[in-house]
Parts: C-alpha cells; sequence; structure tokens
C-alpha cells in the first residue's frame, strides 16, 4: 500500500464519520455495540466532558483521553493532532481560558468544517481548526506549550515525522500526550495489508516498543506509558469483521481473534528539553 493511496482512503473513511454516521471500525451504531457516548466513557472521558461540548463533536473515535493527562493551564497554547470534529479541542479551551489559546489540525475538510461551525456557533473564540497534515504541521516553530492527540498517529504513513513535526512546533520545556493504538506483536500479513483495517486503527499501527522509540528519536525525553489497555474483537463492528472474513478468506476466525488482542491502546507522555538541556540527560551533566 503505497502512501498516497492510504492518505486518500483514510481521508475518505473518516469524512464518512461526519456525512453518514460512520466510525472507524464500522457504522457507528454497531461498532462495538457503543454509542460514541458510551466508547468516550470507557475511553476516560467523564459524564461532565460528554456535556461540555457542543453536540456533534463528540464522534466517540478515541481511544484514550489526553486532555486529562496534560494538566492544562490557564493561558496556555495547545495544539491538537487530528482534531476531528473539535471534541479534545473543545475540552482544552475550558482549560486554559480565555488567556490560552488551541489550535486543531485536521487532514479531513469535512472534519474542519463541521468543527470550524461548532466553534463559531457556541463562542469558543480561542479555538482555531486548520486544514493540513500532522506529517507538515501548518504550525510555526516553538509555537505550542502542548500537544495533545488522540487515536490519531497511527494512521500517519510516517509516523517519525509527525513526532519530529511534534518537536518543532512545541516550545522548550513543552509536553506532549498522545492517546494512540499500538501492536503487542505483529499482525498477519494478510490483515496489516489490508486497507481497511489500516482505516479502522489497526493496520497501521506500530509495534508498542517501535513506537516509542520513535518519540524518543524525535527528541523528546521523559517518554512513559501511562496507561495501557488491551482490545479484542469487540473492538470491531460486526460488519467490519466480516467483510474482513471476505477480503481474506484464508485468515481463520481464530488468527482475527489474535490478531485483535494485539492491538493495544495506550498513553503516553513525552516532554521537549528546556533551552539549554537539549542533551536529554540529567542538570548535573547539563550544566545546570
Amino acid at each position: 500500500m503505497d502512501s498516497q493511496t492510504i492518505k486518500a482512503a483514510v481521508r475518505k473513511r473518516y469524512a464518512g464519520v461526519v456525512t453518514q454516521n460512520q466510525g472507524c471500525c464500522g457504522p457507528i451504531s454497531a461498532c462495538g455495540s457503543c454509542a460514541p457516548e458510551e466508547t468516550s466513557l470507557q475511553s476516560g472521558y467523564a459524564d461532565q466532558d460528554l456535556q461540555a461540548v457542543p453536540e456533534g463533536a463528540n464522534l466517540g473515535l478515541g481511544c484514550g483521553n489526553p486532555v486529562a493527562l496534560a494538566s492544562l493551564k490557564p493561558g496556555e497554547t495547545v495544539l491538537d493532532l487530528g482534531s476531528g470534529a473539535g471534541f479534545d479541542a473543545f475540552l482544552a479551551s475550558k482549560r486554559v481560558g480565555p488567556e490560552g489559546r488551541v489550535i486543531g489540525v485536521d487532514m479531513t475538510p469535512e472534519m474542519i468544517q463541521r468543527a470550524t461551525t461548532l466553534a463559531g456557533k457556541h463562542g469558543y473564540a480561542n479555538v482555531e481548526f486548520r486544514l493540513g497534515d500532522i506529517e507538515n504541521l501548518p504550525v510555526a516553530d516553538a509555537a505550542v506549550d502542548v500537544i495533545i492527540s488522540n487515536c490519531v498517529v497511527n494512521l500517519s504513513t510516517d509516523k517519525a515525522r509527525v513526532f519530529r513535526e511534534a518537536h518543532r512546533v512545541l516550545k522548550p520545556g513543552g509536553r506532549l500526550f498522545v492517546a494512540d493504538m499500538v501492536l503487542a506483536r505483529p499482525l498477519p500479513e494478510a490483515l496489516a495489508q489490508d486497507l481497511d483495517a489500516y482505516g479502522a486503527c489497526v493496520a497501521g499501527a506500530l509495534l508498542k516498543a517501535d513506537y516509542l522509540g520513535a518519540i524518543q528519536a524525535a527528541g523528546f525525553s521523559g517518554v512513559a506509558v501511562l496507561g495501557e489497555r488491551v482490545h479484542s474483537l469487540e473492538l470491531f463492528s460486526p460488519e467490519f469483521l466480516e467483510a474482513a472474513r471476505e477480503r481474506n478468506p484464508g485468515l481463520s476466525a481464530e488468527e482475527l481473534g489474535l490478531a485483535a488482542e494485539a492491538v493495544l491502546s495506550i498513553q503516553v507522555e513525552g516532554f521537549k528539553e528546556p533551552s539549554g538541556r537539549a542533551c536529554g540527560c540529567a542538570p548535573t551533566c547539563c550544566g545546570g
């Protein structure tokens, strides 16, 4: 699967989330038998979070709650990678307050349109949404205090570049909080090459060690897993599973189940070293 084919398929799939009531793992009504609200509660959000955002912002596509992890402060500038319809961006907006700022970046025009419409309609003056790729962020160097992302980096075909871009736009001393899908072990080749499985947040996922390694290689220090959850076939809708079996008749039900159990959702933090401590080691060896 080449990069442009994958990107076009992912963009089309997530446009369908907005226009055709589809989720990343199948029709929302059938995706794990959960409505977006149920999915979000399972991912770590609270009832008050769901009530705090405009209707239509929460599409139930996350796999964690990076806003809660980030301990956002009034006045901070936050960047949301793959901001979708604005759920996490709107939650972050309330935490940074009117003196703060939130920037959402997403490559799907339909997502940007919905998020921007909701922001204007509900008076989120400190939030803006920009159309762009997370591999080439439309954000200046050292412009943001905190980066959040929720189940999006796995969809990129160049995850190392995503994290390099994240490091570029963070201010020295800035913070990264990412919820995402990774793998405990490699997938069967048939599933790893399945374009639909890529859009479903599975085939594009890296091994856990490689994912963490990509963050560290981009220059982040203090990279740590704050939470981890093993998934199962319940991650997918019945429609998705049936289609996967039809496309890959050689893939047994047992293999498909084992593949699903290899999928993990993790929540990760990392930090950009303050100025003068770019080596990433302890203060004593960096001169203070």
